[in-house]
């Protein structure tokens, strides 16, 4: 009967232990960087790991396991953990088994055989996610639990590496060492992907202009992405001839050498606090997972030339040629071990699993509302307050009415002063202020360690909020335009909103991320400054969407996701509407209709409110940020020219919809109009219909949407996006009982 790779590759190690006819011949030296205990510590986690990947085969076998990408090959990253210290942040890929194993041995009370088999097995008792994902992570251990998107971890550690010495000169603690690293591997495959070449840029950029950037990038080459060559050479090619950062290579299968390269590079970037590149070459044992028929791809001769350089047979034969141990020895402990982790597999298969959706979505969006109300109905001190305006008459609540960028500008001073630990960054937000003055005056009143600009890369401006938020940081980035966040919408959807879920709420990475958005500009700019795509912001799970219109609200909208973040670790987009950012006048010109009073500290927004303009029993129009002016202005048409009295819904938040007020309102005229500058297709308006259907409500309703298409240049825009006119039209044709 043939056997399967796992079974050959376990049966290689036994058969060169029970071979082994040698003695210590000299052939091999100890190494002055490692001494003999501590390289048969190292040994012992490979040996852990190696046993855990061929569990794992075993357990899907059986049904009972479910994830099979193992570490086989890989081991020699054992080598990296022990040249770390356990409070330095790693951020792991999936093939990382051996350092998991190595780093619990620094900390105390760890089971990393019993926690990798929990979570191999979807249990609920696993100690990181709770059974909802395959992760190596551990709150104790400082190794935050990473997803499967290619190379997603590299912006957030790129972030977490900023943070550090930015939290010692803010006088923050960001709950590491002073001069704690941080760790981030990937493969030689991930290293192509635009998100690794826009983290490593980001440490080089910061690292050119002498900003610290303690991250020890760690590549782990097998020459192999799944099925396709990384070519020969192309990593040292392309990254030892980088001037720019540092570049460590060794032989991965190799523990002395790997052990002595990757100190070297941990005690660099400890001590200069600039990245380095650590270039380990290694093999990939056992194919991609479990699944993966490498021999469609890969010839025999291939896969055993892979074999042969297994890790582990090389770490033997250095400890039987040094005489560190014998061949008994190293066998019983690889036999022991395995025993371990079989006897540990029997009992997890015991445990149970998630069978509720109450239990699998608790820790994804938590919500203490009566902790975030009153969060966010404080502020800082009257003191300090008057300190920062000047005097009482100074104040923004003692000034007149103004437009929604000076609310909200005014509204991120008090913040930022209320809230130490928040940092404001994006492009363009420091000295100019933002491209449309809504930070303006922040780096003047708070200094450059708070208030900074960002490179032009939206995934590294998002790696940096999300980095910063695991070490306690409450980060408030700005992403220019919303079609810029398409661009990187990955770190919200893969990394930052699915932390608390994959962590089971042991690690948050609260933030609020306002980004200037949607359409109305007149034509200028064409799509990508007049996006009106929020169907996949909608569409990530947990993730809070506010959509402001009018200054009041939006400063009370900012307090609320402020308090999110800082209370329940939360995530939020905050979309400001840019046409609206200077409208002064609502029906008339010259009427200040669109102009508001600052609402005093005390006043705030609540989650998922919205608001109502009018009592009118005609109608019933629901919009929000453009279309919620359109709205108020075509109703005041409908009164004046038609004689139809109509209420505006505002639903100010996108994500929770205020159901509740939806079918309350629908309800009290029987007549629904929605005004939805978004597309036809993927809008809010679908969800909106949806909502007032679900609660059993039956008024005749209509929708007023943006076309399916993008926006175009020009004035053309007008063809696109509903007017105030249109407005009036398809109201009209409602109340008839026929369409416009």
């Amino acid at each position: 009967m043939s056997r399967t790779r796992a079974e050959v590759v376990d049966r290689n190690l036994r058969d060169f232990l029970q071979g082994w006819d040698g003695a210590a011949d000299g052939t091999e030296r100890p190494s002055s960087a490692i001494s003999g205990s501590e390289f048969l510590d190292l040994v012992e986690s490979q040996f852990q790991a190696r046993h855990l990947d061929l569990e794992a085969r075993r357990l899907k076998e059986r049904g009972t396991g479910y994830y099979t990408i193992g570490s086989a090959g890989h081991e020699g990253n054992a080598a990296v953990a022990a040249a770390l210290r356990p409070d330095d942040p790693a951020f792991l890929h999936y093939r990382s088994g051996a350092f998991f194993a190595q780093r619990a041995k620094q900390v105390e009370a760890q089971t990393p055989i019993f926690d990798v088999l929990l979570s191999l097995c979807a249990a609920m008792d696993d100690p990181i996610s709770g059974g909802r994902h395959k992760v190596f992570g551990s709150r104790d251990m400082w190794i935050p639990p990473q997803t499967s998107t290619i190379a997603s971890q590299l912006p957030k550690a790129m972030g977490a590496a900023f943070a550090i010495d930015r939290a010692r000169y803010l006088g923050h603690d960001p709950e590491v060492s002073s001069d704690a690293v941080v760790v981030c591997s990937f493969g030689d495959a991930s290293l192509n992907h635009s998100t690794a070449l826009g983290a490593l840029n980001a440490s080089r950029w910061a690292a050119y202009q002498h900003l610290p950037m303690p991250v020890v990038w760690v590549c782990e080459d097998n020459g192999l992405g799944i099925s396709v060559n990384t070519p020969a050479g192309w990593v040292e090619e392309t990254w030892a001839r980088d001037l720019s950062m540092p570049y460590f290579k060794a032989d991965g299968t190799d523990l002395v050498d790997a052990y002595a390269q990757a100190r070297r590079a941990v005690e660099y970037c400890r001590a200069r606090r600039a990245p380095v590149f650590l270039h380990l070459k290694v093999v990939r044992l056992l194919g991609h997972a479990g699944t993966d028929p490498e021999l469609a791809y890969m010839g025999m001769e291939r896969i055993r030339a892979a074999e042969a350089r297994d890790p582990l047979l090389r770490s033997c034969e250095i400890a039987l040629r040094t005489g560190l141990a014998d061949s008994a020895e190293l066998l019983a402990t690889y036999e022991e071990i395995g025993q371990r982790v079989s006897a540990a597999a029997a009992e997890v298969e015991t445990r149970p699993l998630h069978t509720s959706v109450e239990t699998i979505v608790e820790p994804l969006a938590p919500y203490e509302s009566r902790a975030v109300n009153i969060t966010a109905l404080s502020a800082a001190t009257d003191e300090d307050r008057l300190a920062h305006w000047g005097d009482e008459a100074k104040l923004p609540e003692n000034q007149g009415p103004e437009h929604l960028a000076k609310l909200l500008s005014w509204g991120l001073h008090d913040l930022l002063l209320q809230y130490p630990e928040a940092l404001a960054f994006g492009e363009d937000v420091a000295k100019r202020g933002g491209v449309y003055g809504v930070t303006a005056g922040l780096w003047r009143k708070f200094g450059g360690g708070r208030v900074f600009n960002a490179l032009l890369d939206e995934q590294s401006i998002l790696g940096v909020a999300i980095g910063a938020a695991h070490l306690g940081f409450l980060p408030i980035p700005e992403i220019q335009y919303l079609a810029y966040i398409h661009n990187a919408l990955d770190q919200i959807r893969g990394e930052a909103s699915s932390l608390q879920f994959f962590s089971n709420g042991q690690f948050s990475n609260p933030m609020v991320v306002r980004v200037a958005s949607f359409g109305y500009q007149k034509g200028f700019g064409g799509h990508f400054h007049n996006d009106n795509s929020i169907a996949a912001l909608r569409d990530i799970p947990g993730v809070v969407i506010a959509a402001p219109s009018r200054g009041e609200d939006a400063v009370g909208m900012l307090r609320t996701c402020m308090a999110l973040a800082r209370r329940d670790g939360r995530v939020a987009l905050f979309l400001e509407p840019i046409a609206l950012y200077m409208t002064r006048d609502l029906v008339d010109d010259g009427d200040d209709g669109w102009r508001d009073s600052y609402p005093a500290p005390g006043n705030a927004v609540p989650l998922g409110g919205a608001r109502v303009y009018g009592r009118g029993a005609d109608l019933t129009l629901v919009s929000w940020s453009n279309g919620l002016w359109r709205s108020l202005r075509a109703a005041d048409t409908l009164r004046r020219d038609h004689g139809v009295d109509a209420r505006v819904v505002d639903l100010r938040w996108l994500s929770p919809l205020d159901e509740g007020t939806l079918v309350r309102e629908a309800e009290a005229t029987g007549n629904v109009l929605v005004v939805d500058e978004g597309r036809r297709t993927g809008g809010v308006s679908e969800a909106i219909i949806t909502a007032i259907v679900d609660a059993g409500a039956s008024p005749r309703m209509a929708r007023y949407c943006g076309e399916d298409t993008f926006i175009p240049l020009g004035p053309a825009w007008e063809q696109v996006l509903p007017s105030e006119e249109g407005i009036v039209e398809h109201a009209l044709a409602l109340l008839r009982g026929d369409q416009p």
